[in-house]
Order: structure tokens, then C-alpha cells, then sequence
């Protein structure tokens, strides 16, 4: 199929018929928690604590995440790689161990959550106060993860066969549903936290069935086969080892969401936990055209690094740098113009927003530097480079962003040392990342012929 074929035409073009679907998904995507807490935290007399409670369950939710990306982060990219080789056969085989390794993932994800998510929610920096809150959602939400596995984790593969818009009708799908469910159970039948939990269940799962259907049916190019379901170790490594930069990613984006409400929790209480979760709703919306573009470019660059095409590959850096780079910008001046108007989205009780404008201009002072690393990152996974995706995903969180979280404010700097380790990772983890790929990958490969 000639528009699958990543080495015919203008690479920009081949990036953005991948990215714009993509990232309308990304940002579809976020509608299953961003809508859950708008809603909640308009309850009446309890919608503060309401989001805050579903704040603490954010970590479980990117540790799940994770596990669906190091499966789905890791098995696209290499999907690519191999059609790009003409290797079709071993591309369905690594999509099949990927499915596999999901099943197995969500099963025991679901057991473990169940049975420790009382003392997980506390350790979190859960209150009495929020527990119920927290307790009601994440104990509905787990018994979908089998859902979100197959969901999150297999929609990468359509990608990595260039569907990019039907990649995007599966969090379209669930985002509607979710978006329709939501008022009728949270208010119509009065169920609160645990309504918008089973809303985002019940999408998810239909999201799960499109994914499945679409793999096993006439229009894929690759299919999900039951003899490609048998793991062989060697197959199963090279997934999880290319998987494991997105997995690192969510689990120290865990890590950092857990050490802020617990430190939040002990300098400034509830309300600052509640200002966090705010902070991370807005996040999570304005990152997510950037991850749309830089995933999008993963499968242009995995097949043409595939197919030895080392001038296109360069000429798709170049163009997914400068895409991102001017939207981070863009949006970095709009949040730190208008933080109340994003706040009001959520809660507009005055102590929330008191506490959280000068948080937010703190928190994203530096956002358009983040951009850097989601495109360094995304240039080594595309390159099945492994081992530098993992290194900088642990440097900007797990080396800069969490011991800044706990280090400054024990020197003094209280409730605002929290909000100031994001902005001095995005500089430091961002640029270091870029950097590298610029010195490693760029120049060297532009001083290859290329092998097509």
C-alpha cells in the first residue's frame, strides 16, 4: 500500500499524516481523566477533595500506563523497523509477543492493585479526609486494566503500520463514550467518584474491542495471529528493552507525582495536593501535542533508518524539531498569561486559586525546554537506541526532578520547592537530551551515504 510507505514522498508530509491523527488522539486521550476531574470537582460542597482524591490515584494510573507502553513503546518502533526492512513476518511475530506480554502485564497489575491499594493511596500522600475519595475510584478503575493494557498498548501497532487516523478512532471512541457516561453516572445516578470511574471502565473496554478488531480484520497489513502469541526470549528482550524508555518515563513520572503530594502533604496539606492535580490536568493537555508529534514521527523514522534512508531520517528530525519548538513556545506564553482562567476550568473555590497561580507560573516557567526531551527521546526509540531513552528518562526525573522535590523544601523553600524541580529538570534533562542526539545521532548519520 503506497501511502504506508514511509520512503515515497516529502518526509514532513509522511510526519504530519502520522502526527495529526496522533495527536488529535493524545489530546482525545486525556478527555478519559481531564473530564472525570472537571466533573468532579464541581460536586457540591465536596468537589475540592473529590480531585484531590482522584489526583492520588494518578500515580497507580502511570505506573499501568507504563507497563502498556513498555509493550506497545517497544513493539511499534521495532514493527517498523522490520516492514521497513520488508521483514513482515517478524513484524507480526513481535506484535504477537506484545499482545502476550500485555495479557500477563494486566493480570497481575489487577491482583497486586486490588489487594494494596490501601496502603499504596496512603504511602501516596492520602489524607483521611481524601481516602474515601481515592479508595472509590481506584478500586472500580483497576478491574479495567486488562482494558487499558490492550487499549494503550496495542493502538501503537496501527500506528506502526501508518492507520494513523484509525490509530485515532480508538481513543476517539473512548473518549465519547466516556464523555456521555460521565454526567449520567456521577450525577443522574448519583454515584460520584465511583460513576466517573466505571464511565472510564466501560470506554476503555470498547476501545480495547476497536484495537482487536482492526488487528484480526481485512484492512490491517500486519495481523495479530494466535501461533505469533508464543514468546520466544529473544524477541521478547528486544521489546522490553526499546519498551523500556517509555516505561521508566511513567514509572518516574510516578515516582515524582507520589513524592510531591507526600511532600505537598506535610508543607502545605490538602489544598496544595489539590493544586498539584490541577497542574498536572493542564500538563497533560498542553504536552500532548507534543507527544502526538513525536510519536507520530517514530514510525517515519524507524523504517527509514530501517531502509538505511539516513538524509530522509535527518530531514524528519528537522522538521519534528522545529513543529514542537514552536508550539511549546506558544503555549508556555498562553499558561503563564492566564493560570486562573485554566484553574477556574476545574474548581473555583478562592483558597484554590490563591494557592495556585503563583504555583502554576513556578511549575511551567520552563515548559518549552521540555520539548527538547520529548524529542531526543523519540529520536532514540525510533533508532532502537535503548539504553540512551532509559538514561534520560531516569536523569530529568529520577536524578533531578525527585530529589529536588524532597532537597529544597528542607533548605527553606517550602511549598515552592516542589513546584520549582520541574522547571529546573525541564533545562537541565531537556538540553542534555538534545544535546546528545544532536552529537550522537544527526551529525554522524549525516556523514553516511544512504544504503537505498
Amino acid at each position: 500500500m503506497a501511502q504506508n510507505d514511509f520512503s515515497k514522498g516529502k518526509a514532513s508530509q509522511n510526519i504530519l499524516s502520522m502526527a495529526l491523527p496522533m495527536t488529535l488522539a493524545q489530546l482525545i486521550n486525556i478527555l478519559y481523566n481531564i473530564v472525570d476531574r472537571v466533573y468532579l470537582g464541581r460536586l457540591e460542597g465536596v468537589g475540592r477533595l473529590a480531585i484531590t482524591g482522584l489526583g492520588l490515584c494518578l500515580p497507580v494510573i502511570s505506573v499501568l500506563i507504563g507497563f502498556a507502553n513498555l509493550c506497545g513503546m517497544g513493539g511499534g518502533p521495532l514493527c517498523s523497523i522490520h516492514r521497513g526492512r520488508g521483514e513482515n513476518e517478524e513484524a507480526e511475530n513481535v506484535m504477537g509477543n506484545s499482545f502476550t506480554l500485555l495479557l500477563l502485564f494486566g493480570g497481575i497489575l489487577t491482583v497486586g492493585g486490588l489487594l494494596f491499594r490501601r496502603p499504596i493511596l496512603y504511602l501516596f500522600g492520602a489524607s483521611d479526609a481524601t481516602f474515601p475519595y481515592a479508595d472509590d475510584y481506584l478500586s472500580i478503575y483497576l478491574c479495567g486494566t486488562l482494558f487499558v493494557m490492550i487499549g494503550l498498548g496495542m493502538n501503537p501497532f496501527i500506528n506502526a503500520q501508518g492507520f494513523g487516523r484509525t490509530g485515532m478512532m480508538t481513543v476517539a471512541l473512548g473518549a465519547v463514550v466516556n464523555l456521555v457516561l460521565d454526567p449520567i453516572f456521577i450525577f443522574l445516578f448519583h454515584m460520584g467518584v465511583r460513576g466517573a470511574a466505571l464511565a472510564t471502565v466501560i470506554s476503555q473496554g470498547c476501545s480495547a474491542v476497536w484495537v482487536l478488531r482492526f488487528l484480526t480484520g481485512p484492512r490491517a497489513i500486519l495481523h495479530l495471529r494466535r501461533e505469533a502469541m508464543v514468546l520466544r526470549w529473544e524477541r521478547v528482550k528486544r521489546i522490553l528493552a526499546l519498551g523500556s524508555s517509555g516505561f521508566v518515563m511513567a514509572l518516574t513520572n510516578s515516582l515524582v507525582q507520589i513524592l510531591c503530594n507526600a511532600t505537598l502533604q506535610q508543607t502545605g496539606g490538602d489544598l496544595y495536593v489539590g493544586v498539584m492535580t490541577v497542574i498536572n490536568s493542564v500538563r497533560e493537555v498542553i504536552t500532548m501535542p507534543v507527544s502526538g508529534i513525536t510519536n507520530g514521527c517514530q514510525p517515519v523514522l524507524g523504517y527509514n533508518y530501517g531502509a538505511g534512508l539516513h538524509k530522509r531520517f535527518r530531514e524528519g528530525i528537522c522538521f519534528t524539531t522545529a513543529v514542537t519548538m514552536a508550539y511549546s513556545i506558544g503555549v508556555w506564553a498562553l499558561v503563564m498569561a492566564i493560570p486562573h482562567l485554566l484553574i477556574h476550568i476545574f474548581n473555583s473555590e478562592e483558597e484554590l486559586l490563591l494557592a495556585g497561580v503563583p504555583a502554576f507560573r513556578v511549575y511551567f516557567s520552563a515548559f518549552f525546554c521540555m520539548a527538547f526531551q520529548f524529542i531526543g527521546q523519540s529520536v532514540f526509540v525510533g533508532l532502537n537506541r535503548s539504553k540512551s531513552a532509559v538514561f534520560f528518562s531516569l536523569l530529568r526525573k529520577a536524578f533531578i526532578v525527585a530529589p529536588l522535590t524532597i532537597l529544597l523544601p528542607m533548605l527553606g523553600w517550602g511549598v515552592d520547592g516542589v513546584f520549582w524541580a520541574e522547571p529546573i529538570s525541564n533545562v537541565v534533562g531537556g538540553l542534555a537530551c538534545f544535546i546528545t542526539m544532536i552529537a550522537t545521532v544527526y551529525f554522524p548519520l549525516g556523514r553516511r551515504p544512504d544504503e537505498a
